[in-house]
């Protein structure tokens, strides 16, 4: 049987037809078998696959049930159609859907992968506030965060390690109300086994080795990626000797910085100070 070829470049939802004929193909279903079971036929999941025509938010949702892909086909779904998102950032959050380990280190907010819907609501209407985009934008910037959280409840999940610092647990984002909801969470996720935070209070001073927000992949053939942003546009790092030192620096702050019981008990600290002043 003669496979027509896709051309990443022939439509903009071409690379999610060719992720997905990749994930079916990896479970050995054929297009007759997978069809039904996310709400199309056969011919259309054809058209779907060689990008002739666009998918719906629902079927890519029933794609990543049927193909138990932790939420990829969402995500990228999310990507191709929020023209909202940074430039660079859609190609980041692909290989962040399907890494082993994701690296953070954050400065002045909360990580998105950690963000509670009302803190990320908080965050995007000030922007709108302060008249950087609408609020139909928003509300798309909104809902590609909260997709990219369903990583985290892949099988296996990705091992994410996330130090924060002190800024983003002391900056009150959306009242106190929202800050003390997302400082919850935070506690609630430093519990599971594959979530690892880390605080990086202010008093490490001039030992911690970033100024910038770093996100490091860990991809299943054991590369790194490293990724940045610079004027308004983020980009892949895959240089091996730039990204070996951002490596090396990552595990220089995860020494210095208090480790993962008392890091916890920092964040449980800044939230009943919230608590403490609102009485």
């Amino acid at each position: 049987m003669n496979k027509k070829k896709i051309d990443p470049e022939s439509s903009p939802w071409a690379p999610f037809g060719i992720q997905l004929r990749a994930f079916r193909e990896a479970r050995d279903l054929l297009q007759e078998e997978l069809a039904p079971l996310i709400g199309c036929s056969p011919s259309h999941l054809s058209y779907i696959e060689l990008a002739h025509r666009p998918p719906t938010r629902k079927l890519a949702e029933l794609a990543d049930i049927a193909l138990d892909t932790g939420g990829t086909m969402l995500l990228m779904w999310y990507q191709l159609k929020n023209a909202a998102i940074l430039e660079g950032f859609p190609e980041y959050a692909r290989y962040e859907s399907l890494a082993e380990q994701i690296r953070i280190f954050e400065i002045d907010v909360i990580a998105g992968l950690l963000q509670t819907r009302a803190y990320a609501t908080a965050i995007e209407m000030g922007y709108v506030r302060q008249g950087n985009g609408t609020e139909e934008l928003a509300k798309e910037r909104i809902e590609f965060r909260l997709a990219r959280q369903k990583i985290m409840e892949r099988t296996p999940p990705p091992l994410v390690h996330v130090v924060l610092d002190e800024s983003c647990l002391r900056r009150v984002v959306g009242g106190r109300d929202v800050m003390v909801e997302q400082l919850l969470h935070l506690e609630k996720l430093a519990e599971r086994p594959e979530v690892l935070i880390q605080v990086a209070p202010f008093t490490l001073g001039e030992n911690r080795p970033f100024t910038r927000v770093v996100h490091l992949l860990t991809m299943p053939n054991r590369k790194v990626l490293a990724y940045g942003e610079i004027e308004q546009r983020g980009y892949i790092d895959r240089d091996t000797k730039s990204v070996a030192v951002l490596t090396k620096s990552y595990d220089r702050l995860v020494v210095e910085a208090p480790g993962r019981a008392e890091s916890l008990a920092f964040i449980r600290a800044a939230r009943r100070d919230l608590e403490w002043m609102s009485t």
